[in-house]
């Protein structure tokens, strides 16, 4: 049966695993229960997908190609991601599995699965996604709107903000994260990935790039502080 009621919106899924056959089979049959479904086979390939679509729940393998699958579930909160994260593996260890919770993992199934059980324990975390509402679309502050599903930073006029891919990464990690002081790490660990070797005035380059793009002046209803020692805060005012 699927998992959708009538005019209930499209639940969406992210499967990241490297196993064509098993990418595959599981792809078809989480569309046959009604999902929308997107595919990746790296961390390269999920990341700009999960950044880009906000999804109800992530199946995520954890031994991949270019790294493992605790690297992304771990940015994927960091980032302040609400998707339900199921972690599929063939690492069933007790310390493999309390490493997956510790990163933010609200499942996890071994390999190799049963797939009406796997059908079935995705089905769960969806129906707690769905009743916790749906997935943030749109965030706004001041004069502007930034629309995550189109990716597109809105003014007053509904006149899009040309920014870059990280630009708008960055400008949404603080937008989720404001009021809060955060180390240029963190930032460089959310925005731009841990397995991405970046200096850390890089950071700062950007935040400069935000202010002048979004024309802050001491009027404007947000501040991106400098938080000396640390790294950068932003804050919303009224």
């Amino acid at each position: 049966m699927s998992p959708l009621a009538a005019g209930a919106r499209v639940l969406r899924v992210l499967v990241l695993e490297d196993d064509p056959n098993l990418r595959l089979t599981l792809v078809d049959n989480l569309e046959e229960e009604g999902y929308a479904v997107e595919a990746a086979s790296t961390l390269a390939e999920a990341r700009p997908k999960w950044k880009a679509t906000a999804f109800d729940v992530v199946v995520l393998d954890i031994m991949l190609p270019d790294g493992d699958g605790y690297s992304l579930c771990r940015e994927m909160r960091q980032a302040g991601t609400s998707s339900r994260v199921l972690m599929l593996t063939a690492r069933t260890l007790e310390d493999d599995v309390v490493r997956g919770f510790e990163v933010g993992a609200d499942d996890y199934v071994a390999k190799p699965y049963r797939l009406r059980e796997l059908l079935a324990r995705i089905r769960v975390l969806a129906r707690r996604s769905a009743t916790a509402g749906p997935p943030e679309e749109v965030l706004s502050f001041d004069r502007f709107r930034v629309d995550l599903a189109s990716r597109q930073l809105l003014d007053e006029r509904d006149q899009p903000v040309e920014l870059t891919r990280t630009e708008f990464d960055l400008l949404v990690y603080l937008l989720r994260h404001a009021g809060k002081a955060l180390t240029r790490d963190q930032i460089l660990s959310a925005v731009w990935g841990e397995d991405v070797v970046v200096d850390g005035h890089t950071v700062d380059n950007f935040v400069s790039n935000l202010r002048k793009k979004l024309e802050w002046t001491s009027g404007s209803r947000f501040e991106l502080r400098s938080v000396r020692g640390v790294g950068y805060r932003m804050d919303l005012h009224g």
